[in-house]
């Protein structure tokens, strides 16, 4: 079950912190530091899930930017 949430939730957050704030290097970064604080925590306990939070985080990251690319070429 945490594969499935670390697959989908890191992406779903930088999509949401890239809308909040208007930047997606910012919603990267929360998503981040959220993401370090489980791990710290101890939520995060294989190196598989980090791997897979990663990868989210890099399609989140990805698709955000794609999404305000679009935005400014509307404006």
């Amino acid at each position: 079950m945490k594969y499935i949430l670390g697959l989908f939730i890191p992406g779903a957050l930088v999509i949401l912190f890239t809308r909040v704030t208007y930047s997606h290097i910012v919603g990267l970064l929360l998503t981040v530091a959220l993401i370090a604080a489980s791990v710290y925590k101890g939520y995060t306990n294989s190196f598989t899930l980090i791997i897979v939070d990663a990868l989210s985080l890099t399609l989140g990251f990805a698709y955000s930017r794609g999404m305000r690319e679009k935005a400014k070429l509307r404006s």
